[in-house]
């Protein structure tokens, strides 16, 4: 039985999305391509389908998940600027739910690692992902102390990550809750420290 184009790209989405969660919990390692096509609800002769390697899911992975949370992230900030775009930013990522959730909360800090060993197309597809981020952020929140928007953009981007890379490590000490509110109070340092009430986000699915 022949499927059309839509059929094969749903089955790709529902390959990814296992195998973000499977990465999530269990590292890259833990994630065996037997185990990413059963969470998938599909037989591992498929994976090959669409995927050349076990790193090739690895890059698109990564790929997918900035395309996804761009919008998790960003989604209704578009009219703000400044000090007060990066406040609503820093507080939607830098916090306990992205910490703890092991369903929904950041992949990145499980696979930063594997990325660092892996192949040329997976540090390229992380390094595309945080390129558009921290271009996101420039476009907004200006450069300071001689320091362009950029070179800040992507010091606050690394300085996230890292953050919630030692709060996972961390997690479940009090240690983890102090670097997540350090982390916090540091950027936001020029007044933003009081909590700020969220703007109208879309819906995301």
């Amino acid at each position: 039985m022949r499927y059309g184009p839509e059929h094969k790209q749903a089955t790709r989405e529902r390959i990814l999305a296992a195998a973000e969660n499977l990465f999530r919990k269990q590292g890259f390692e833990g994630a065996s391509v037997e185990r990413v096509m059963r969470a998938a609800g599909l037989t591992v002769g498929g994976f090959y389908a669409h995927f050349a390697s076990k790193d090739a899911l690895l890059a698109e992975s990564v790929r997918d998940f900035f395309r996804r949370n761009g919008e998790r992230w960003l989604g209704g900030l578009e009219e703000l600027r400044g000090a007060e775009w990066l406040s609503h930013f820093v507080r939607r990522y830098l916090n306990r739910h992205i910490r703890d959730n092991m369903e929904t909360g950041c992949v990145l800090p499980a696979i930063l690692s594997d990325l660092a060993r892996g192949t040329p197309e997976a540090r390229e597809a992380f390094a595309e992902g945080v390129e558009a981020l921290a271009a996101e952020m420039a476009a907004r929140v200006p450069g300071e102390d001689g320091v362009t928007a950029r070179k800040r953009a992507l010091a606050t981007v690394t300085f996230i990550i890292g953050t919630m890379t030692l709060a996972r490590a961390t997690k479940g000490l009090p240690l983890s809750d102090d670097i997540l509110e350090a982390a916090r109070e540091f950027l936001l340092a020029d007044g933003q420290g009081a909590e700020a009430a969220p703007p109208r986000r879309k819906k995301v699915d």
